[in-house]
């Protein structure tokens, strides 16, 4: 009995021991004077025109809130993997955020295949998953705690744009060209529940993978079906290639894409081949020269920093580090998973400077669920409405 004491006693004293540091710090990526914080998103393949601009905003707002100190006497560490638009890659970098940073959160992971891939391996460490880079329902259906999803879905964008152009523009053969991943089939799937709704059918498909640079015979097979309204499920370069191949054989639907393609690579793409091309989009994009003194403040200072303008995942990824940065003030000294979801539930009505309005709540983690129509104009994004559509 005596032995069985002492051992209980030597278990005791080692709990004690081992006890102060987990009982302080129980979360993973929180330490007394440090959170950190991940991304994995594609710096160097198809998309790292808007990955590299999303990342550098992030970066960008959470190095200023270190210089004032941090948030609630801790700095943020803020880690970037490359994920070059695949998902080996984006498991890999996901793996290492997880097991050898140990994040708190994600913020901006890129891509609906890489996190729909992602998810699974954050869930199961308690991991939130915020804002990521794209429009899919995967993020922020089915439910889930750790879920929060910035941008209007891509369904809900091509279900509102579907119904303008055939009320608005009298389009009568709808049609898609669309990426075949996750991302794609989110596209189609807004575009054919609207034409089920309106009593239409979707004539023609075709499909084609982000590196694909040869789209003659998919725009072919769509110019010969007639029809005058295209769906797009793609991003930027497939984007560009597409309508510069559509514009060579004298073609020119109404061609529509979404939060995914409405970037100024294509409203700038050189001959002009991107004039006359539609997006739906969860906010508008506001140029360097726009007038707010907030909004150039920040193109200004992106500008001396990186050598390059913001785009506008560049200036999503500055709302959403605000956001965020904002939820962890809200959280207090004592940095939980379960106090910064309640941080992040409690932002209701947020007005970023863009001019866009983001709100969250208990079950409620879709921040933005409406959508403008933008169209491009002599190489720059124009408002075709200045109010939002929906369906």
């Amino acid at each position: 009995m005596k032995n069985l004491a002492f051992s209980a006693i030597l278990a005791g004293a080692a709990l004690l021991l081992a006890a102060p540091a987990r009982a302080a710090h129980p979360t993973e990526g929180v330490t007394p004077t440090q959170i950190v914080i991940g991304t994995t998103t594609d710096l160097s393949g198809v998309t790292a025109v808007q990955g590299v601009n999303n990342a550098d905003a992030i970066r960008m707002v959470f190095d200023e809130a270190n210089q004032k100190g941090g948030v609630n006497g801790r700095k943020i560490r803020y880690i970037v993997e490359d994920t070059q638009y695949t998902v080996p890659r984006a498991v890999q970098a996901m793996n290492k955020l997880l097991n050898l940073d140990h994040v708190f959160i994600t913020i901006a992971d890129g891509g609906t295949p890489m996190n729909d891939a992602e998810m699974p391996m954050q869930f199961a460490k308690g991991v939130p998953n915020v804002f990521p880079l794209s429009g899919a329902r995967s993020m922020y259906l089915p439910y889930n705690r750790l879920k929060f999803s910035q941008f209007a879905s891509y369904y809900d964008e091509m279900r509102a744009g579907v119904k303008f152009f055939v009320q608005q523009r009298h389009v009568k053969k709808l049609c898609a060209l669309y990426q075949d991943s996750d991302f794609g089939d989110d596209v189609v799937a807004g575009l054919k529940a609207e034409a089920k709704a309106l009593h239409m059918k979707v004539v023609a498909t075709a499909t084609d993978h982000p590196t694909d640079t040869e789209f003659s015979a998919k725009l072919t097979k769509l110019r010969d079906a007639g029809c005058d309204f295209v769906a797009m499920g793609t991003i930027v370069r497939d984007t560009i290639d597409i309508l510069a191949q559509a514009r060579k054989m004298g073609w020119h639907p109404a061609f529509v894409g979404q939060l995914a393609s409405y970037d100024t690579a294509v409203a700038s793409a050189p001959g002009g081949v991107g004039d006359g091309f539609y997006s739906m989009t969860p906010a508008l994009y506001a140029y360097p020269d726009d007038p707010r003194p907030a909004v150039k403040a920040f193109a200004a200072a992106f500008q001396k920093r990186y050598g390059m303008a913001p785009n506008f995942l560049g200036e999503q990824g500055y709302t959403a580090a605000h956001i965020v940065l904002l939820a962890l003030q809200k959280a207090g000294g004592n940095l939980t998973t379960d106090s910064f979801i309640h941080a992040m539930e409690s932002i209701h009505h947020y007005h970023d400077i863009f001019g866009t309005t983001l709100s969250m709540g208990p079950h409620q983690h879709h921040a933005e669920t409406a959508s403008f129509l933008a169209v491009v104009k002599n190489g720059r994004w124009v408002p075709v409405t200045t109010a939002q559509l929906s369906y």
